[in-house]
């Protein structure tokens, strides 16, 4: 009876693990909302296709499951076998963006190369990308720490991949995720302890090229010039920002009732996918709004301070994957409701865990699930730092009992 209860009294003061419940509950939130919009936004879409009025559900909700269940294998899998394994990741991810230009691999779809044929299903490889460049950065942030933070060379390596993938995106062309890619690498490297003037320095050569990218085709151009005047031409160049902005109009503080859509039947273009968050603002209103950004809000918030924890504690993999997926998440949604409030310029950039998508649901839960593992080693390591503190307290009160014992038990003897 002794022995167990020593050790139960171990297990019960050793340092334990747990996913941060609050991140949870918003990821959770995010894609229980997602499957409800999508389900609204979509059965228009999907009769006018004469595809049935609940394909596009049916097809979120296997992807979701498959992403769950990535989620799950993700939560499971300490992080230190993705930090061992973050160049062959890199190299793969390499591959898969070069794998779109292969004949009869690659499928071009609407003028643009992104996606994978594998049959049964088409796959976007930049889904992937977006995980594996978090992955790799974090390692090499824990790895060239002093180099980070006090030479400008030791920001070269990081930036030059991402600079590649950047160019292999907008090849394709995508420059909504090239765009992406970039500014979560700076702000990684940033907030692993980098100078703001060597990034600064840094990133000059990268703006040329992007400026090139995104005025090399007229209708990138168009993209650029329409949303700062889209009444203009509200036929042509200016449609899809003139119907978002009249469907989130209509929505006024409460909006116009569940699948009540007007602007979804046929009027908003990616009613389902790019612009899912002016369906929500038409009929969920401001309300339903204030709640989309809270939990993404709550999400990034969480994510970003767990992240800071981990640095504090050691857990510098953890925490650098913590900032890395929270930033994905947060430009990510960003730039989405940007597009659909007319504040940047249109990008096919979906709302993650909320717009339809099949390779954009399953990654993006994957990650989630990368960001929970994350929490949970962090909260590990918090524990233990807790229990270390508690020990020396618990064995000063054991000392100060057996002393003050001593006068009994030597009156017994």
């Amino acid at each position: 009876m002794f022995g167990l209860d020593s050790t139960q009294a171990k297990r019960r003061l050793g340092p334990r693990g747990s996913f941060d419940l609050l991140l949870m509950l918003a990821l959770i939130g995010l894609a229980s909302i997602g499957v409800v919009m999508v389900t609204s936004s979509s059965i228009a879409v999907a009769d006018s296709r004469h595809m049935g009025a609940f394909y596009f559900l049916k097809h979120d909700l296997a992807f979701l499951g498959i992403g769950l269940v990535a989620a799950g294998l993700a939560m499971r899998t300490e992080l230190k076998w993705l930090e061992k394994f973050a160049f062959p990741l890199l190299a793969l991810a390499f591959m898969l963006l070069l794998a779109v230009f292969v004949p009869h691999l690659g499928m071009r779809i609407n003028g643009a190369r992104r996606w994978l044929n594998l049959l049964v299903t088409s796959f976007q490889p930049v889904e992937a990308v977006k995980l594996i460049l978090v992955v790799y950065v974090a390692s090499y942030l824990v790895r060239h720490r002093d180099s980070v933070e006090t030479r400008f060379l030791g920001l070269i390596k990081p930036i030059a991949v991402a600079g590649v993938i950047v160019i292999l995106l907008l090849l394709q062309p995508d420059f909504g995720s090239a765009t992406l890619v970039i500014a979560v690498t700076i702000a990684m490297v940033w907030l692993g302890g980098a100078r703001p003037i060597f990034l600064f320095l840094m990133g000059l050569p990268l703006m040329p090229l992007l400026y090139v990218a995104a005025t090399g085709e007229s209708y990138r151009v168009k993209r650029l010039t329409s949303f700062m005047d889209p009444w203009k031409d509200p036929f042509n160049d200016g449609f899809q920002l003139t119907q978002s902005l009249m469907a989130i109009g209509r929505g006024e503080w409460t909006g116009v009732g569940l699948g009540s859509s007007v602007l979804k039947l046929s009027y908003l273009p990616e009613a389902h996918t790019d612009f899912i968050f002016a369906v929500i603002g038409e009929e969920l209103g401001l309300a339903g709004v204030v709640l989309v950004m809270s939990l993404f809000a709550l999400a990034v918030g969480r994510g970003l301070y767990l992240g800071l924890k981990g640095v504090e504690v050691g857990q510098r993999f953890a925490g650098y994957v913590a900032f890395g997926i929270s930033l994905m998440l947060a430009m990510q949604a960003i730039v989405s409701v940007g597009v659909n409030l007319g504040a940047l310029p249109t990008k096919g950039l979906t709302l993650p865990l909320i717009s339809y998508g099949g390779s954009s649901m399953a990654l993006t839960c994957a990650m989630a699930g990368v960001l929970l593992r994350a929490t949970y080693e962090i909260n590990r390591a918090l524990d233990a730092r807790e229990v270390t503190r508690r020990m020396p307290a618990a064995v000063a009160a054991t000392d100060a009992h057996a002393v003050a014992h001593q006068p009994e038990q030597a009156a017994a003897a």
